[in-house]
């Protein structure tokens, strides 16, 4: 089995979505680790706010196979590949890490490098993983987060799925 993170981002009827993508990854793999969930503003464009999570998952599934799965269940919840880059998201799931692996795995880059880049992508993954290593740089996520030093605003939300509590806004 391997350890796998996936990011999720929505901003589009972001709470359904946020949800359906959990309903989705349970059904498909069991347990799931799950990082509280935060809203973020949109980086590239202007849009409405995004809800931004990470979780964990153990899997035998392939990276390809992985992927596969995911651009489905993007497809089916409205999600356009012909859309620009920098636009709204219904749904929008990213394979983070896959164990250790390095390099163009089944046509996807590891790790992702919006690890490093994004506070919504890194936040979440450092609340989940924080003692564990980056695959490429080496160092545990919860480092990366404190040194981290791009201008991006993100602050937690109310987010209750299947009756649990996943996240609380602060205040």
């Amino acid at each position: 089995m391997s350890r796998v993170y996936i990011s999720i981002g929505t901003n589009i009827e972001r709470y359904r979505h946020v949800t359906v993508a959990l309903d989705a990854l349970a059904g498909w793999f069991g347990d799931l680790t799950i990082s509280p969930v935060y809203e973020s503003e949109s980086v590239g464009f202007e849009g409405s706010d995004f809800l931004n999570l990470v979780v964990g998952i153990d899997t035998g599934l392939s990276v390809g196979e992985l992927s596969r799965r995911f651009k489905q269940l993007e497809a089916d919840n409205g999600r356009t590949r012909s859309a620009p880059k920098f636009s709204p998201r219904t749904l929008d799931l990213d394979i983070l890490t896959y164990d250790d692996s390095v390099g163009v795995v089944d046509g996807v880059e590891l790790p992702r490098a919006e690890i490093l880049k994004n506070a919504f992508v890194l936040r979440p993954l450092a609340d989940i993983a924080g003692a564990e290593m980056h695959p490429a740089c080496r160092q545990p996520y919860q480092q990366l987060w404190q040194d981290y030093q791009r201008d991006q605003k993100l602050w937690p939300v109310d987010f209750s799925w299947q009756g649990r509590q996943i996240s609380r806004a602060v205040g």
